[in-house]
């Protein structure tokens, strides 16, 4: 096979052992995770690998690494309940566990040899139907129980397999594109809306064409264009910033730089005066507490009152624009952090935020959005073909912005997120958390998409430098079915029960700015209560968002 001639060492197969270690291995199992007196497995992972997962319609059934109910599951004979559990290998081997009787079947055998043609899948399924047969001390009230919790175990699976499957089958597929930004689009067609004109540039370090140039240089060599003074947000114009930032000249170019995250988070009227318009180029996460959408929500409502036309030069929404979720921000707690009333995840790019800003806060602004090229909503960035430049410090991967949302709400408390570390926002803890009771109680909800890892770790800066830190490692299985607001949530509400006096909730409001949702938390309501009493809201606004939509 091909695991020999990979020397024994293949991802896809190719593990040796013996009768003896595999019988202690698969008695280890039937123990719940312990062997000779000392544990092995966590309880709750045998549970989970043992649990079914329904893969078919008809109600196959796999495993977490384990067959059950499948073509492939002959070895478990004529007469081992359904919930019983095996594997198979290459050459033949298989093992079969039956929990009700607490019996297993070693079967070891190399049907390769010598000509590659063996086949021993029915001398499999004769020896387990024998073993079964003889084991008499198992009532059979006791099997049927066993197999009437497993069919309704899969019986409730079956109609969310079939609406997930319908759900992917009726979704276009996303396809890799080459995306053109909007500073791409106004270089393709030679600035020809900027054509003679005083500009000041919104940017920073991610203000990018699709070749790595930044828009600084582009528009400063642009012909046509005279690019006059530049403006920088939050982490300032090269996005390495921590704290806030002076006004200052940019050694490249020459041009004064006008901090808009300094003694001021606007323009001031005297910088604005000599300029035709204003243009705003800079990468976005689509996350509402992420302030760069209300650096933009400022510089337009200036632009507006000097009567200045300002250009959203736009960009894709890392984590796509189709999910929406999250508490809408409450009208009356609106701050630099909650600009608008948004949900944590808009679902918007820029551009889009940018229209929803100008007519429902009724700014006035002379917009003008350079559109994107090729953008699909359902893109991640990873499918767009461009390079992936951190939006500011702490921001470093598109797994990170994906679980920003989420872990984000939580950093105004006495909590680590990650700051400090290699993996901000993909870790959290406190020297007061037991990683394995936290991760333990997480993973038992069993979350759509996530796995959560005790861990411990000392934050280099930020919240509990230099302390030792236990927590929890949060591990993103698959983007698609990953919320990572819920997370969020459930996060909140396992500290809330597991830490009611340690964990300081009270900032927890600054960035979820909803006092319903709050509330619930701190209470620690049920998170899928928490997330139901969004829906109404969610409702609305993705009826208030449609309109202002640029992609299909």
């Amino acid at each position: 096979p091909t695991a020999f001639r990979m020397g024994g060492v293949a991802g896809h197969a190719g593990l040796f052992s013996t009768a003896d270690d595999l019988a202690r291995f698969c008695q280890m199992l039937l123990n719940g995770g312990i062997l000779d007196g000392k544990r092995i497995l966590s309880a709750q992972t045998v549970a989970r690998m043992t649990a079914p997962y329904v893969i078919s319609e008809t109600g196959a059934t796999r495993g977490l690494g384990w067959d059950m109910n499948s073509s492939f599951s002959a070895n478990r004979g004529e007469l081992f309940p359904l919930g019983s559990f095996g594997h198979t290998g290459f050459t033949g081997t298989s093992v079969w566990i039956d929990r009700v009787s607490q019996t297993f079947i070693v079967f070891l055998s190399n049907r390769v040899h010598p000509d590659g043609k063996g086949d021993v899948t029915p001398l499999r399924a004769k020896v387990s139907t024998v073993v079964a047969s003889a084991i008499e001390d198992v009532p059979i009230e006791v099997i049927r129980l066993a197999e009437n919790i497993y069919s309704s175990q899969v019986a409730a699976q079956i109609p969310k397999f079939i609406s997930q499957q319908s759900a992917v089958s009726s979704q276009q597929p996303v396809r890799t594109a080459t995306v053109l930004n909007g500073i791409d689009v106004l270089e393709k067609n030679n600035f020809k809306e900027l054509n003679g004109l005083k500009i000041g540039l919104v940017t920073n370090h991610t203000g990018r064409n699709l070749s790595g140039r930044q828009t600084i240089e582009v528009l400063k060599e642009a012909k046509n264009v005279k690019l006059v003074a530049l403006f920088s947000p939050e982490h300032g114009i090269r996005g390495q910033a921590d704290e806030k930032i002076s006004d200052s000249v940019d050694e490249k170019t020459g041009l004064p730089i006008y901090s808009l995250y300094g003694e001021t988070r606007r323009p001031k009227p005297e910088q604005l005066k000599d300029l035709d318009a204003i243009v705003f180029d800079i990468q976005d996460i689509g996350t509402r507490f992420y302030t760069y959408i209300s650096t933009l929500q400022n510089v337009m409502e200036e632009a507006a009152k000097a009567g200045k036309p300002i250009f959203v030069l736009d960009r894709p929404n890392p984590i796509n624009g189709v999910d929406v979720a999250g508490a809408i921000a409450d009208a009356d707690k609106l701050t630099f952090v909650a600009t608008h009333t948004l949900p944590v995840r808009h679902g918007m790019t820029t551009g889009e935020i940018a229209q929803m800003f100008n007519a429902e806060k009724k700014i006035g602004a002379d917009l003008r959005v350079i559109k994107m090229e090729n953008w699909q909503r359902q893109m991640w960035f990873d499918q767009t073909n461009q390079t992936w430049t951190n939006p500011s410090p702490n921001m470093r991967s598109l797994t990170q912005a994906t679980l920003y949302g989420g872990i984000g709400l939580l950093e105004y408390t006495n909590l680590s997120v990650g700051r400090g570390t290699d993996t901000p926002f993909e870790v959290v803890g406190a020297p007061y958390v037991d990683g394995q009771k936290l991760a333990a109680f997480l993973n038992e909800r069993n979350l759509n998409g996530v796995r959560f890892v005790p861990i411990r770790y000392k934050p280099a800066a930020s919240v509990f430098k230099g302390e030792d830190c236990g927590g929890i490692n949060i591990i993103v299985t698959n983007r698609e079915e990953f919320e990572p607001i819920r997370t969020g949530i459930e996060i909140a509400v396992a500290l809330r029960k597991l830490y009611p006096t340690e964990w300081k909730i009270e900032k927890y409001l600054n960035l979820i700015v909803n006092q319903e949702s709050f509330e619930k938390i701190k209470r620690a309501d049920a998170p899928e209560e928490i997330e139901r009493a969004w829906q109404k809201d969610l409702n609305e606004f993705k009826k208030r968002r449609a309109q202002f939509l640029l992609y299909k």
